[in-house]
């Protein structure tokens, strides 16, 4: 059986450098004057003055005491000495139900940060892709034994490749958690970010207003 991808390889690509990070994982580890000393995805230890901007995106606003003020595409959070946020953009979780609000960027594509079987995974909502979508790699990182799961055959900018069809145990998105979901793994590195596709979007109302998209979880 042959599926047939929806996105060229060229155009995730082309997606995936122009993006950049949506979500940083930050720890204050030190503030010493006008500078705090962050690790950013658990990376090299950075200092960052006052009105400073990391390589990341991560901007130290202010500090007061042993509390420092990081901003990341507009998100502010308080952090003390030792604290750690996750500061994500993109996604605004709705209180009192499972519903989240997805900005697009300057192109119009949802890019987000979701949670796989735990751990934190790029996404792009795609109402194009069948099943949540993703390459071997992001599958052996995510623990998925894909092997053991149903093999098919896609059409891909770069030929014929096997894929896999899984099960994943949980998918989170904001305040959205849905279990047992289909997926499909594609051998080798094609896609450099996860699908988000109908295998989940089908289990929400999906709302479109200008920039602004609502899933809201239906079941």
């Amino acid at each position: 059986m042959f599926t047939i991808l929806h996105h060229t390889l060229a155009a995730l690509l082309f997606l995936l450098l122009a993006n950049g990070a949506v979500a940083a994982d930050v720890n204050l580890n030190g503030v010493v004057g006008n500078k705090a000393l962050i690790v950013i995805d658990g990376g090299k230890p950075l200092w960052l003055n006052v009105g400073e901007r990391s390589p990341a995106g991560v901007k130290l606003v202010s500090i007061s005491g042993q509390s420092a003020v990081l901003e990341f595409d507009g998100k502010r959070e308080t952090l003390t000495m030792g604290q750690y946020a996750r500061l994500a953009s993109g996604a605004r979780a709705s209180s009192g139900t499972q519903s989240v609000t997805l900005n697009a960027d300057s192109r119009g594509h949802f890019v987000t940060t979701a949670m796989i079987n735990g751990a934190t995974v790029r996404v792009l909502v795609d109402t194009g892709a069948s099943l949540i979508s993703m390459s071997s790699n992001d599958a052996r990182r995510l623990g998925i034994n894909y092997e053991a799961g149903q093999r098919t055959f896609s059409s891909t900018a770069n030929g014929v490749v096997p894929t896999y069809r899984v099960k994943l145990d949980e998918v989170r998105l904001g305040d959205i958690t849905v279990n047992n979901v289909d997926g499909m793994v594609h051998a080798g590195n094609a896609l450099p970010i996860v699908l988000l596709g109908m295998s989940f979007l089908n289990r929400m109302e999906m709302k479109r207003d200008g920039d602004q998209m609502t899933l809201t979880k239906r079941f």
